[in-house]
């Protein structure tokens, strides 16, 4: 990896590890589906603005079918799944679901044949399942219909992710990642906002709710996404998504600091495996008998 693709892998642990505290307060503003419907749009309505004023070329030649379904998978199913689930099984029970992405990105890359993981690299994808395991060592709800749900909708959420980032690597490499995360967010608004009409904003949202929607949106969303979308382009799904691992320690981490969600120190442990694992999925952890 290069400098610049090191600093984009920081930028994007922070901020994405960070964004579990700033949804849950959108959330309880703007409803499951308003945040995620209002988050697309601003996302990539102010990027839009940006390209313009930058004199950006963005280049839709490619069709809208193929917009439609990294909306579809990577920003309505992702975020919707994860919207649904934080308010039922707690920022850190779903953060830990984000670090399958890898996993399932791994399945679906191998089986369309995008891209071969190393020897290491898989070791590296079993060391962060490890470690994803050993986080769970709570959950700071019960275990009633609602967290099953959660769970579930958090499960649909990482494989969506995964589907949609194998799909981009494999039918838009020659997009520009600007152009990329406009139109998928776009499309994702556009998908979720029917479903406004049964799941309505719950209450009148306030100066800073707005607040906090315009961060989730602007720096978490579009700048994140420009960063994905180009990683995914140079390295691959499956090493960029890895990220996830390192965002799940964030918001763990977060989440017991802010929050005051309790963490064993099975799930300290689990975290520093994780980071581990992340090591060896981008190859940074010299292998034996490789020559310098």
């Amino acid at each position: 990896m290069t400098r610049r693709q090191l600093f984009d892998y920081a930028a994007m642990s922070v901020l994405w590890g960070s964004s579990f505290l700033v949804m849950v307060k959108v959330i309880a503003a703007f409803g499951w589906v308003g945040a995620v419907t209002f988050r697309a749009f601003i996302a990539s309505g102010t990027l839009w603005l940006f390209a313009k004023a930058l004199r950006r070329t963005l280049n839709f030649h490619i069709g809208l079918r193929h917009f439609a379904v990294i909306g579809t998978f990577t920003v309505a199913l992702q975020l919707i799944g994860l919207a649904f689930s934080v308010p039922r099984i707690g920022t850190a029970m779903a953060a830990i679901f984000v670090a399958t992405i890898p996993l399932f990105s791994m399945i679906i890359g191998q089986l369309w044949g995008i891209e071969h993981m190393t020897g290491q690299g898989r070791w590296g994808l079993a060391l962060g399942f490890v470690g994803m395991v050993m986080l769970v060592g709570f959950p700071v709800v019960a275990f009633t219909t609602d967290f099953w749900l959660g769970c579930a909708a958090s499960v649909i959420g990482a494989a969506s992710a995964a589907f949609g980032s194998n799909y981009a690597r494999k039918f838009l490499q020659s997009i520009d990642s600007w152009t990329q995360t406009i139109g998928a967010f776009m499309f994702g608004g556009l998908l979720t906002l029917p479903l406004i009409t049964f799941v309505p904003v719950p209450t009148v949202p306030t100066i800073s709710d707005f607040g906090y929607l315009f961060l989730l949106a602007m720096t978490m969303s579009a700048i994140c996404y420009v960063l994905y979308f180009r990683m995914v382009s140079e390295l691959g799904p499956t090493k960029a998504i890895s990220v996830e691992f390192v965002v799940t320690v964030i918001a763990v981490i977060l989440g017991a600091a802010v929050l005051h969600e309790r963490l064993s120190g099975l799930q300290v442990a689990g975290s520093l495996v994780i980071l581990v694992g992340c090591l060896m999925v981008l190859d940074l952890v010299p292998r034996l008998g490789r020559r310098s």
